[in-house]
Formats: structure tokens, sequence, C-alpha cells
């Protein structure tokens, strides 16, 4: 193919206007601050005329602390950056950048079914994304990932025969290098369960590569995960249902537990139903600040509807 054939084939990047209104408070009619061990910073609720945003399901932030890319759960990714007021609080976001994922043949707007991108990780100049439905985790390069199809795909250790279609893999990190885990990437599934009905989770190379298991935390299902600088592991939970209602739960697993055969479960840090301002929430991040602050930061998907909202949350972690 000529090189002006392939540019014409690449997916167009969309730029997305986004309005966004400040949330100071957590919980509900409260300016209560500190929640557990997490301190809430602030909040923003974004919306756009361009219908493209909404169901994010992971994020992750460059080393500047502002620079992000997340995933869509259609198959798109979303590049933008962080706005702080001059309270240091969140405010909004800038140069919000769309694009459709493409596959492994190249392909772009494809069915969700195919590109259902749920779990998100850096990993030595490369963009890993986990999918289900089409149980994989491909490896796009990192600059470059949004006009590429994967590079590879790589193995994932649990019995794919196990896996639910919509409950696998969720969560997908990558360790500190200073870690036990030695910089390896980390798989969890939502709710795909071993035969102890424990979740499945792996390790995916390193000195500890290997299958795991994380307790489930009923009514909650996991939806993301991101490393503390220390190797801990922080996973975000979520319920969502009309019947059981919205929840959203932070664990806290020491990363020196995390190794093949065992089973983890966790310090609560955090707890929080309908009478905080949550929603979906999908994914997480940690952000080390230049003062030594550890920041996390959630994000919710609306399932692109009228019912829901887009919304980004900071806690600092009180240590």
């Amino acid at each position: 193919m000529s090189a002006t054939a392939q540019a014409q084939s690449l997916p167009p990047q969309e730029a997305i206007p986004v309005k966004t209104r400040q949330i100071e408070n957590f919980k509900v009619g409260s300016d209560q601050k500190v929640f557990g061990k997490l301190e809430f910073v602030g909040g923003i609720e974004m919306s756009s005329s361009n219908a493209l945003l909404g169901a994010i399901s992971a994020i992750r932030f460059r080393p500047d602390g502002r620079s992000f890319v997340a995933i869509m759960d259609t198959g798109h990714w979303l590049e933008g950056r962080i706005e702080r007021d001059a309270k240091g609080r969140l405010s909004g976001v800038s140069d919000l950048i769309g694009t459709s994922m493409m596959d492994n043949k190249g392909r772009s707007e494809q069915v969700k079914s195919r590109m259902d991108a749920e779990g998100l990780a850096f990993h030595d100049g490369e963009v890993l994304v986990s999918y289900e439905g089409h149980h994989r985790v491909d490896v796009y390069p990192d600059p470059g990932f949004s006009q590429s199809k994967p590079l590879r795909s790589i193995p994932f250790l649990i019995p794919k025969n196990e896996l639910k279609d919509n409950r696998s893999f969720e969560t997908l990190v990558v360790a500190p290098k200073s870690s036990p885990l030695a910089g390896a990437p980390v798989l969890i599934a939502e709710a795909s369960f071993d035969k102890n009905d424990n979740l499945y989770a792996a390790v995916l190379e390193g000195p500890l590569k290997g299958v795991f298991g994380v307790r489930e935390k009923e009514p909650f299902a996991i939806t993301d995960g991101a490393f503390l600088p220390n190797g801990d592991l922080l996973i975000l939970e979520r319920r969502f249902g009309f019947s059981q209602g919205i929840g959203m739960e932070i664990r806290r697993i020491p990363g020196d537990t995390i190794k093949p055969g065992a089973v983890v479960e966790g310090e609560v840090l955090l707890e929080a139903d309908m009478g905080y301002q949550i929603d979906n929430m999908e994914g997480m991040d940690v952000i080390a600040m230049p003062d030594g602050d550890i920041r996390v930061i959630v994000v919710s998907d609306d399932n692109h509807s009228i019912l829901e909202r887009n919304l980004m949350l900071e806690f600092r972690l009180r240590q």
C-alpha cells in the first residue's frame, strides 16, 4: 500500500468541545472532606455537544500529571489535559481529541462486540488495552497508538473458556519497576471466577508471572485499578443497577501479597452510595504530585445515557 493510501485509511481525529461544572463537595449537602483513608480534593462533571464523549472505561495520566489517555468501551481513544483553578482543584478539560481504535486488520469504527475496550496501561513505550467479548490484550505503539493497529496481542494466562463475555478484563495495570512485580502488567477480571469463587487475575510477565485470585466484595464488581508508587495496588469497584442502586468502593491491596496462587483481598479505603457525587465509576489512576502528595482520580462511564453523568473526581491519599 502506498503512503498516501495508508494515510487515507487512518481514522480521523475529532476535536471534542467540553463544558464542565465543578463539584466542590463529594457528599451531597455536606462540606465534609475526609472519607475513610481518602480526602476529597474536587471534581468536575463533563458534557459536550459532540455525542462521542462518554462511555469512558479507563484513564491513564502521563508523567506530567496533566495529559491523559483514556479509552471508551465503544472502541475509541480519548486524549486531553486536565485544568486546575487557583486552588489546585480540577476545573476543566482541554484539547480533547477522540479517535476510533483500529483492530488487528486496520479497520476502524468497528462494532462494540469486537472493540469493547475496558483496561488501559502504559508499558515500556507501548500502550496495552484489554478487551471484553473478544477477550484479549492488544499492544499498540506509544507514541502513535491512535493511528495504529495493534502490533501484537500478549497471552493473558487465564483459561479463556472460564471468561464471561461481558465480565472479563476490566482492569489492566502495570506495577512499578521497583516493586516485587518488577514492572509487570497485571489483569483482573470483573466477574469471572475460578473454582474457589475468587476473581481471576494474572501477572502477565516477570519473576512472579502466573495466575492468582482476588476475593470478591459483593455486591461490588472490580472496574479498574492503579498501583501506588510503593507497589501497593488500589482497585476501584462499582455497584450499578436499578435494584441495588449506585455505589463505589476503593480497596488497597499490599503489593507483596500479589503472587501466583495467592488470594488477595485488601483494606477498604472508601465506600460511597447514592448520597455522594458518584455515577457508574469505571476508571481510576494515581498521580504522584511534585510535593509528594498522592492523588487518586476516578472517572465514570455514562453509557451514553441522559440519565448518567461523565464525572472526574480527585482524592488525596491520607497515608
